[in-house]
């Protein structure tokens, strides 16, 4: 896959080439790094491993990585602050996912039994560990213009999301803008797509409890037959919700675990399920508890049955800002073209780097991991997940860039 084009030149004219294109050594280190991670998938907060590795490499290029407080993640200062100007941050998060690696015959799958990199964590760290180690080459020669912090966030993956803690850790002192990148399977590696405004949604997670006095299915008139109750909640409360609640906001209840009953002739005392709330839009994910609640409410009384509901709130939208989303722009048009670039929707997908965008101005660009020219539909949260890892190069070299374009600005 070749760097900048003639096109990209063509889009910078009279301008030399930016420098910190990543060394082929390092390249293929950076490849080994990703595959170790690869294979040994860590939970959120367990990333003892995970957390050692980056720390280990980061210690050897001369760097003074920080663990967290929690024992896993840290973040790393490229250059000196001055305590003035805000420095870029670059965040990656490093967990995996409770899933068993599916994939056959690749000699980097997953060791550990039920876990899986299924969502590219191990691409999102190893970039950002490039990156790095990219800039700390530059600021030894005096071409780093202005200090860069890298976050490595555990627990992306276990709502509210390990950002809440890192940022109560304060990861975001000093920092004026934050920058991260995410994997997406449906755009081609060497491509990368950026949106302004919401490029996810907002996921909160919910558990209802209906309970009952139970009985014979014989006479379901006589006590509360919770299996109807809650198929009725399964489809009722979220048709409930699309009148109530403004179309375009987005508001989706999707049911992942329903449990009920032992016996085919036993009306049981308890029923469980379990599903999630995404909304693609702000306002009416902060209604969204309050609307949710007085809807299973509704249907469960409706119903005779008795309802304990938790709601757990997950993470907002991540809203991308105008401003470093084009600072993103610049950045991967100068390595690579504008034609690299493609506008991208939002998804119904949830990610914790909204939690950072509370606090200071970011953007998360979405990076292309597929083959190009593959027919594969290899979807994130799928147990045979795998990504192009020429795609390494691609973020390495976008975040570099974006740190000097930065640094460059008064």
């Amino acid at each position: 896959m070749s760097r900048a084009s003639d096109e990209s030149e063509a889009d910078l004219p009279g301008e030399a080439p930016l420098p910190g294109v990543l060394p082929e050594s390092l390249r293929a280190e950076l490849i080994a790094f990703r595959r170790d991670l690869h294979m040994h998938p860590e939970l959120g907060n367990q990333e003892f491993r995970t957390t050692a590795a980056i720390k280990k490499r980061l210690e050897a290029d001369g760097l003074k990585p920080r663990v967290l407080a929690s024992g896993t993640g840290l973040v790393c200062d490229i250059g000196t602050w001055d305590g003035v100007r805000p420095m870029l941050a670059i965040r990656a998060d490093i967990d995996a996912l409770p899933i068993p690696d599916a994939k056959v015959n690749t000699p980097y799958r997953s060791t550990v039994p039920d876990r899986a990199h299924a969502c590219g964590h191990d691409i999102h760290t190893t970039v950002v560990l490039g990156t790095g180690l990219v800039l700390a080459a530059l600021d030894r020669q005096g071409l780093l213009p202005h200090p860069v912090r890298l976050i490595f966030q555990p627990a992306e993956e276990v709502l509210p999301g390990g950002a809440a803690d890192a940022i109560l850790g304060g990861v975001l002192d000093g920092v004026g803008k934050i920058v991260a990148v995410h994997c997406d399977p449906r755009v081609d590696a060497g491509r990368i797509g950026l949106r302004v405004g919401a490029i996810t949604s907002a996921c909160d997670r919910l558990e209802i409890a209906l309970a009952g006095p139970g009985g014979h299915t014989a006479r379901p008139h006589l006590t509360t037959d919770l299996v109807t109750a809650a198929a009725r909640v399964v489809t009722d409360v979220p048709a409930l919700l699309a009148r109530r609640i403004d179309a375009r906001a987005g508001l989706a209840v999707t049911w992942g675990r329903i449990d009920a009953g032992h016996a085919c002739n036993v009306i049981p005392m308890r029923a469980e399920l379990a599903g999630t709330v995404r909304c693609l839009d702000l306002d009416a994910w902060r209604d969204a508890p309050d609307q949710v609640h007085a809807a299973i409410d509704e249907i469960a009384t409706l119903h005779r049955a008795k309802s304990e509901i938790t709601y757990v709130r997950g993470v907002p939208p991540v809203v991308n800002d105008a401003a470093v989303t084009e600072l993103l722009r610049e950045a991967q048009t100068a390595r690579r073209g504008a034609y690299s670039i493609e506008d991208t929707e939002q998804s119904l997908g949830g990610e914790d780097f909204s939690w950072y965008l509370e606090h200071v101005p970011g953007a998360m660009a979405r990076l292309g991991v597929r083959t190009p020219g593959s027919n594969a539909r290899l979807d994130l949260h799928r147990g045979d997940f795998d990504a192009d890892e020429a795609a390494i190069e691609v973020g390495v070299e976008l975040f570099t860039a974006a740190a000097l374009l930065e640094g460059h600005r008064s």
